[in-house]
């Protein structure tokens, strides 16, 4: 049976959650999908780095809790992260990229990207920065060195978005997309709504886990704009900027705006869109919208997620799920292990039909 060797580049909620699946259910996964995966290195900024050819104990750092893990206490553990020296060095098959990112640049996430495809080593990332900002040249580059960047829980979490486009619009034209792509500012809406102000919503949120203890990106709308940059570029083909994607968040909004709309059928949104003008360019935007009560996101509510795409034959097609989640982004990553399984498999089935 096919084997793929990984290395875990942060061991943050995500990853972590994929370690677990992995020990709780590896041998269930390898006989219904038909590879199995084994984790050779994790690195961490808190915990350091760990390497073990022979494969990781996982069970063991399941069992500390995430701030106590230290890496230099254990075999073939280090106190210093070593990003790079793992990424290009271990003999791993996927590097599994994890960690925060600059949404001006995208590091460190991007030379992450980066160095693990110019070692030859597949890629599954769950950063928006290096899809967002650097997502065409990473493709060429996997494209070179005949590898795969996969990087679907970079927009909804596990909901496949992207590659529902893909693989299932095939003969379609696209002609735009939107969505409600922030499960925090959703939430927050939702509550002013209900009669609650700005500020209890939002402490509201973070007690819930839903908000980080910075919620500017939520509310600013900035964590949407990345979104709807990786869905125009990678959906309509476009090569959209940071500046060419106006920015409007929910801060400004009030619950009496919110509560005034609701009596009339509408529901305030922070939509994220990107449409195809007709002379072929992309024009995109994030801004808090009040929708009727008929549009396919106006029903979008709380922590859930929902993009629309407008086509030619089908109309509106909807697809909505969960967009956030330690649990749900792991699988995003599986089903991009999945999918960098199966391309392998149809690239060796091209080899032996040539041959």
């Amino acid at each position: 049976m096919t084997r793929y060797d990984l290395a875990l580049i942060g061991f943050g909620g995500v990853n972590r959650a994929l370690a677990e699946l992995i020990a709780e259910r590896g041998d269930e996964l390898a006989a219904e999908l038909g590879f199995a995966l084994r984790v050779v290195a994790i690195t961490d900024l808190r915990a350091g780095s760990l390497v073990r050819g022979d494969g990781v104990d996982l069970a063991p750092l399941l069992a500390v809790a995430p701030r106590e893990l230290d890496f230099s206490r254990m075999e073939g553990g280090s106190a210093e992260p070593r990003n790079e020296q793992v990424i290009r060095h271990v003999p791993a098959d996927v590097v599994v990229e994890a960690t925060f990112t600059n949404p001006d640049d995208g590091e460190p996430a991007v030379s992450h990207v980066r160095w693990a495809l110019e070692a030859g080593k597949h890629v599954c990332t769950t950063n928006k920065g290096p899809v967002a900002l650097h997502g065409r040249a990473l493709r060429e580059l996997a494209r070179r060195n005949g590898v795969r960047f996969e990087c679907e829980g970079s927009v909804l979490s596990g909901t496949p978005v992207l590659r529902t486009a893909r693989r299932m619009f095939g003969g379609l034209r696209v002609s735009a997309v939107e969505g409600v792509m922030n499960g925090t500012s959703n939430y927050i809406l939702g509550r002013l709504e209900s009669g609650l102000g700005f500020a209890d919503a939002v402490a509201e949120a973070q007690a819930l886990g839903y908000a980080e203890a910075d919620p500017t990106a939520d509310v600013e709308g900035h964590d949407v704009q990345l979104k709807v940059m990786i869905l125009a570029n990678e959906v309509l083909g476009a090569e959209l900027r940071r500046s060419d994607v106006p920015c409007v968040g929910i801060s400004g909004i009030t619950a009496s705006q919110v509560r005034e709309a609701a009596a009339r059928g509408l529901r305030w949104k922070l939509v994220g869109s990107a449409a195809r003008r007709p002379d072929g360019t992309v024009e995109a935007r994030v801004a808090p919208v009040a929708l009727p009560g008929g549009h396919p996101l106006a029903g979008v509510s709380g922590p859930v997620n929902a993009v629309a795409f407008h086509t030619d034959l089908l109309g509106t097609v909807t697809v909505s799920g969960p967009g956030a989640g330690r649990v749900e982004t792991a699988y995003a990553l599986l089903s991009d292990l999945i999918s960098i399984h199966q391309a392998a498999g149809e690239r060796v089935r091209e080899e032996a039909y040539v041959g």
